[in-house]
């Protein structure tokens, strides 16, 4: 017989001696479970924040930063968890989708902090995104990974906040060099969108660079996020007959581009940047995408046993090829793990510690290293479009 506590109308409250001893243990028994776990613990499970976009402009990469980092939290809990000191805990990713708008991402980090009290973020994806998140984490110390965010100012003066990936000025000098070393090229043109960090910072670092060694920046376009008519800066920059139109927009936006494009008449050769990486790219832009070129965190089909196993294991979960965002987010989620076995404990000064010392850590993105920063040293590949695949062209160390 279960004993109750209640109020009878217009009497005193009864106790019963046993509910109320009972009562007194599962309190107790909270406040060590929960108490003693510190941050993100949760009692046995330590969680883990994902900031993506799962709507939006670049849902494609949502969906990949959803998987990955399902796979590597099934993988490492069906090995027992992290270790802790001694004791195995399974881990939990809280996902939220921030709809790749700065406003959104604010909010779903406020959310990861303050009510689900996570120990780590990893997200957001773009550079717009994680620069909103950013100084949010960073202000409440909770360390964070962005996987695929390379505009610099993500990380600069936030000892909290790391990422997965290259940055721009890396990035953009490895573009320049090769449409002035591999390509030939030596007028080049650009069309960018004006209102993302990314595609911004991207282009002026590839003038930058691509007009430092003796090349001539022809065209400088911008347009709107949003746009789907190019055809007046087009028309601008095929009159300067340029050898190459790099183009440092995303994968929803650039076979379009590309499209209007080839069908003014301009024979140069396109080149991007990373956010170019998504099947999606090939299932918009068809034919036109042919012998295009742009620059990426790893190549799929390298022979490389690390991308063989990641790309071996993702394919047989979601039956397609996973892309650098997922690459880089599953190596987000092992450079955490890792850390937090090293630091024994769920104190997050001392995982943030942990992961800034992360030395030759062995990713599906290449062997990555932090020196003093939340930069990571690491190199890039080159992919060219062929038949229809992403094909390896060549890398470029640091």
């Amino acid at each position: 017989m279960v004993s109750t506590l209640f109020v009878e109308r217009g009497g005193p409250v009864k106790r019963n001696p046993a509910f109320v001893g009972i009562i007194l243990v599962v309190l107790l028994m909270a406040v060590l479970t929960g108490g003693c776990g510190g941050a993100g613990a949760g009692g046995a499970v330590i969680k883990i924040g994902v900031s993506a976009p799962i709507t939006g402009n670049v849902a494609a990469i949502g969906q990949s930063t959803v998987n990955a980092v399902k796979l590597a939290e099934e993988e490492i809990n069906e090995q027992g968890g992290i270790d802790i000191g001694g004791t195995k805990m399974k881990v939990q990713f809280i996902i939220e989708d921030d709809e790749n708008k700065p406003e959104s991402t604010a909010s779903v980090f406020q959310k990861l902090i303050s009510q689900d009290q996570v120990i780590a973020i990893i997200g957001s994806q773009t550079s717009s995104a994680s620069n909103a998140g950013a100084p949010i984490a960073n202000d409440a110390k909770v360390p964070m990974i962005s996987p695929w965010a390379t505009n610099p100012n993500v990380t600069k003066d936030k000892p909290y906040v790391f990422r997965a990936a290259f940055i721009d000025p890396f990035q953009g000098y490895v573009m320049a060099k090769f449409a002035y070393e591999n390509l030939k090229a030596r007028k080049a043109a650009v069309l960018y969108d004006v209102a993302q960090d990314y595609n911004k910072g991207l282009a002026e670092v590839f003038r930058d660079e691509f007009t430092k060694m003796g090349g001539q920046v022809t065209a400088f376009e911008t347009y709107t996020t949003g746009d789907k008519d190019f055809s007046a800066q087009l028309t601008k920059i095929k009159a300067t007959d340029p050898d190459v139109v790099f183009l440092p927009n995303y994968y929803s936006e650039v076979p379009l581009q590309v499209r209007q494009a080839r069908s003014l008449g301009i024979d140069a050769v396109f080149i991007g940047g990373d956010a170019w990486d998504s099947p999606r790219l090939l299932e918009l832009g068809g034919e036109d995408m042919e012998g295009t070129y742009f620059s990426n965190h790893y190549s799929a089909t390298s022979d490389a046993p690390k991308v063989k196993e990641f790309v071996a294991k993702y394919q047989a979960k979601y039956g397609e090829v996973p892309d650098a965002a997922a690459a880089l987010t599953y190596d987000a989620a092992y450079i955490i793990f890792q850390a937090l076995e090293r630091a024994g404990s769920l104190d997050r000064d001392k995982l943030r510690d942990a992961i800034a010392e992360t030395k030759n850590f062995d990713g599906v993105t290449g062997t990555i290293s932090y020196e003093g920063s939340g930069d990571p040293v690491k190199p890039a590949v080159i992919l060219k479009i062929e038949n229809g695949e992403f094909k390896y062209e060549t890398s470029v160390n640091p």
